[in-house]
């Protein structure tokens, strides 16, 4: 019986929104505490290297262990930063990108955008998207840009998360919703002139989901996703 109250009192909209302000703060807390490591190890970095950049799903890539794996002597630095969306990028280009001048570049940036509890703007998306084509191309000249498709999600498959978490997480960011930004991010890269690559061959079942061996909760990805990826990777690194 406790234990149905206290589920019902979850439910209850001001607990919630309590609830939601209360992961909003602790997620802005790990941005700022994430950037400030960030600059200081930029310090320390080789110049000239190849760069990860993005939100949650690519600080997870787990490339520190994997490029142990290439053949090729190649030195990847991840500044992915959890929560991260295009505004946050755009306000931390200089510890994310500029600082370590890396001659490849590899983005995966958008999906909180997609996914944003405020609403998914498309046009807003793709605006902030050029902004950061643009100062890239402007600062780093000569660096070879490769922009990733978003991966697909899986809202359909039973990860044990609470329902409305799920619905929440899932309201704007469907499979359908990532293929229509994928096309435009496509068109944007071509605009500029940069690498518009989809890796995710292997990734999806034969539904378009997200296959679920691959997933946490549907959106976030174990390491054995990533060796697929990387192995996609392989010949653009």
């Amino acid at each position: 019986m406790a234990q149905e109250n206290i589920m019902e009192l979850m439910q209850k909209p001001e607990i919630k929104q309590a609830m939601q302000a209360m992961m909003f703060r602790h997620f802005e807390q790990q941005k700022k505490s994430t950037l400030k490591r960030y600059k200081m190890l930029n310090q320390y970095a080789k110049k000239g290297q190849i760069l990860f950049v993005g939100s949650s799903l690519m600080e997870w890539f787990p490339i520190n262990e994997m490029q142990l794996t290439l053949y090729n002597e190649c030195v990847i630095y991840n500044r992915g930063i959890g929560a991260t969306t295009t505004d946050d990028l755009l306000a931390s280009m200089n510890e994310c990108i500029f600082d370590l001048r890396p001659s490849k570049i590899f983005i995966n940036i958008g999906t909180n955008d997609i996914g944003s509890p405020a609403g998914y703007n498309k046009e807003n998306l793709i605006a902030n998207y050029s902004k950061i084509m643009d100062q890239i191309k402007d600062r780093l000249p000569e660096c070879e840009v490769y922009v990733m498709a978003y991966y697909p999600i899986n809202a359909k498959a039973d990860f044990g998360m609470d329902k409305s978490m799920k619905d929440t997480m899932f309201a704007t960011r469907t499979n359908a919703t990532i293929m229509e930004a994928n096309e435009a991010v496509e068109e944007l890269s071509k605009n500029h002139e940069f690498n518009f690559i989809n890796v995710n061959e292997g990734l999806a079942d034969e539904e378009g989901n997200l296959k679920a061996e691959f997933s946490m909760e549907g959106l976030h990805l174990w390491p054995n996703a990533y060796s697929v990826i990387l192995e996609n990777m392989k010949k653009y690194l």
